[in-house]
């Protein structure tokens, strides 16, 4: 099965930058700031939010009163008749998101839709589930992040421990680990060049950050904070987090803050939504697979493969590759299934170095992902990424001329 008629307009998406963990978006509510942030991009492009028959919500750590879902971002943009769903697959989020949103335009249940992604890694919810038969009374309580990260619930395993495993299963070294790490702290300062041209293709810079009752101005973000300045020998000082193992703090992500948004619709609306209606980009494939238990940085393999299928590439045709890499481990194992040079994907940034806040994580990319072909030119770009459950997913973009 193919996608058709399903495009995104040129310059109709956004990304905040990623914050660190307990840093300068700590306080806000995600889906609020979210919605917060898409009213005013919207405005800037002078897209009514009326035009959205639909809306997905990506999000995975609960906030208050999350419960509602994507109707109550939708309400506060000014969509107040526009439906929308969340989806939640962890760190594959976002293409997941975009697949539903593509298939409601494909099958016709929507002409344009909005997918908002946002997560708040910091301050954690701490859930509490009641047990009337419990001892005294009491139930099991949960701190959603974090206890999730260290505790898979099929195996007991850490998130870590499955970057471990797929290091062996690839014969990686800590020095192919350590080298692709430097790699992609040069790529990143690529789109810092020209005061951040790159990121302000699609990022508003200055960034006003509100108070949490979004009433007045709390700080003022000129970029991403959090992203650690690497080099080779400060890279090679840092100990493996496990015994005997490859991973260190260098070679892996950081929990992040932040949230990010595009506009998929009908191939017959792109052109008037779009900044540049000579760029056109298409939604080509996706794919999704699971891997054994306790190997997830090794899922978005057979993913990409199943996204190049639907969309009847080969891997050799794709110019642009961006990845989801909480652990470097993830770029190295995907580069070697697929024979690939693993030094040129994911050119200008990646969440490895900007860090991850799950929900919006992969959207980023895939933003970032566009922009590299308009700028080469068009051509086929391959977004894939893990998540929880030891599970992948996939999309295909291509980016031409009309």
């Amino acid at each position: 099965m193919s996608i058709n008629n399903v495009e995104i307009p040129y310059g109709a998406y956004w990304s905040t930058p990623f914050t660190k963990w307990q840093g300068s978006l700590q306080y806000l509510h995600s889906m609020k700031f979210a919605a917060h942030v898409a009213k005013q991009e919207l405005a800037k492009r002078e897209i009514d939010p009326l035009i959205f028959d639909s809306g997905v919500l990506g999000m995975t750590i609960n906030q208050y009163q999350s419960f509602n879902g994507a109707p109550w971002a939708l309400y506060d943009i000014g969509a107040i008749r526009t439906p929308g769903h969340a989806v939640n697959q962890v760190c594959a989020t976002s293409a997941r998101a975009l697949f539903a949103a593509s298939s409601e335009v494909m099958c016709g249940m929507a002409k344009v839709s909005l997918l908002m992604s946002a997560d708040r890694c910091s301050n954690g919810p701490q859930i509490y589930y009641p047990n009337p038969k419990g001892m005294g009374g009491y139930g099991q309580s949960e701190a959603q992040v974090t206890y999730n990260m260290m505790n898979d619930p099929m195996g007991g395993h850490s998130m870590m421990q499955t970057g471990e495993n797929v290091a062996k299963r690839f014969d990686i070294t800590r020095e192919e680990l350590d080298a692709v790490t430097l790699r992609r702290y040069e790529q990143y300062q690529e789109a810092l060049k020209d005061d951040q041209a790159f990121q302000k293709r699609f990022m508003t810079l200055p960034l006003s950050v509100p108070t949490a009752n979004f009433k007045k101005e709390e700080t003022v973000l000129t970029g991403d904070e959090g992203v650690f300045p690497t080099t080779a020998e400060g890279l090679a000082k840092l100990k493996p987090i496990m015994e005997g193992g490859v991973i260190t703090f260098g070679n892996q992500t950081h929990p992040a803050d932040g949230n990010a948004a595009i506009i998929i619709c009908h191939s017959d609306q792109a052109q008037a939504l779009s900044t540049r209606p000579e760029i056109k980009i298409e939604v080509l494939g996706f794919g999704q697979a699971r891997d054994d238990l306790a190997y997830m940085p090794a899922a978005p393999i057979e993913a990409a493969q199943r996204a190049l299928k639907m969309a009847n590439l080969d891997i050799q045709q794709i110019d642009a590759i961006k990845t989801h890499n909480p652990f470097a481990v993830n770029d190295v194992a995907l580069a070697k299934a697929l024979n690939i040079d693993v030094m040129t994907m994911n050119n200008y940034g990646c969440s490895l170095i900007w860090g991850h806040p799950q929900g919006p994580t992969g959207l980023r990319a895939i933003i970032e992902m566009i922009e590299e072909l308009a700028i080469r030119g068009g051509g086929y770009g391959l977004f894939t990424g893990c998540a929880a459950g030891d599970t992948g997913m996939a999309a295909i973009i291509k980016v031409s001329e009309r």
